[in-house]
């Protein structure tokens, strides 16, 4: 009996020394983690890391103005520089995203409100000073274009060519025919036939609308040669047509440009980026002559 009580007493010391698992000293639900892993305070409710879908991720409200996301319209990754083949086709930059040499203002000096932006050529309304178009250097008359925009929320700006800077004309305008850039979803314009963005301005309205939204970037291209133009808008023909006709000048008739003397009517010029009073964003500027 008392070797039978004394193995009694030890079966239950060792049964009490034992760990019970469900006990709240060790949850495996979560309750009670080891302190260094201790994660309650990340929420991953919201991640689905099975191919990281961001539905649930409201991008509405960010700037993405800084970013470049590379390649989107069969634009280079880098940035304001050139391929060798297009060096090879004789393409040049009109902007190499550290200054702005290759522009003035027009018939002045370029305002302070023209800024380099993080390798972008930024119009800031929003700095002090007066405002003004600003004009290409060198004059082009057939010629390839090619640059990327973006604008801020019903923005309105312009592309012109063919400007001639002169007494006669105290604006870019009312000398080089425009193609319209503009944030098509609010701006008044928009409800203009002729006033969207890609069209010639007040003249021929665009063949499709694929504008890109405010703050994204859209490429486009104008191409002339024997006073026959071409514009694309993020990879599609738009626009076409042919200058220095009877036809323009029918079409100059109707337009708002009826009574300037001089609108439409030079075979060369100065290329022009507006100043319309929003802030618009250009890169990657290059052009050769054809």
């Amino acid at each position: 009996m008392k070797y039978l009580f004394i193995l009694s007493l030890a079966s239950i010391l060792v049964l009490s020394c034992k760990h019970d698992h469900s006990s709240k000293g060790h949850s495996h639900d979560g309750e009670n983690a080891h302190a260094q892993d201790d994660h309650s305070g990340h929420d991953h409710s919201g991640h689905d890391h099975d191919g990281h879908d961001h539905s649930g991720h409201d991008h509405d409200g960010h700037d993405h103005s800084g970013h470049d996301h590379g390649n989107h319209d069969g634009q280079t990754a880098t940035l304001n520089t050139l391929t060798a083949e297009e060096v090879s086709k004789g393409w040049t930059m009109l902007f190499d995203g550290k200054s702005i040499s290759e522009w003035r203002g027009y018939k002045e000096d370029i305002s302070s409100k023209w800024v380099i932006d993080n390798g972008t050529l930024h119009f800031d309304s929003a700095q002090k000073g007066k405002g003004g178009d600003i004009i290409s250097k060198k004059k082009y008359g057939d010629f390839e274009l090619s640059l990327e925009w973006k604008i801020e929320d019903c923005g309105n700006s312009g592309l012109f060519w063919n400007v001639v800077e002169s007494e006669k004309y105290d604006r870019t305008y009312k000398s080089g025919p425009e193609m319209q850039i503009l944030d098509n979803k609010c701006h008044p314009d928009a409800k203009i036939i002729t006033h969207r963005a890609g069209d010639l301005y007040d003249m021929i309205e665009s063949s499709v609308e694929n504008v890109k939204p405010a703050m994204q970037w859209n490429h486009i291209q104008v191409r002339s040669k024997n006073a026959k133009y071409e514009f694309y808008q993020n990879g599609a023909k738009v626009v076409e047509f042919t200058m220095h006709t009877p036809e323009w000048d029918a079409m100059v008739a109707k337009s708002k440009f009826k009574d300037l003397e001089g609108f439409g009517k030079a075979k060369s010029g100065h290329l022009a980026l507006q100043d319309h009073g929003n802030k618009v964003w250009f890169r990657n500027i290059k052009i050769r002559e054809i």
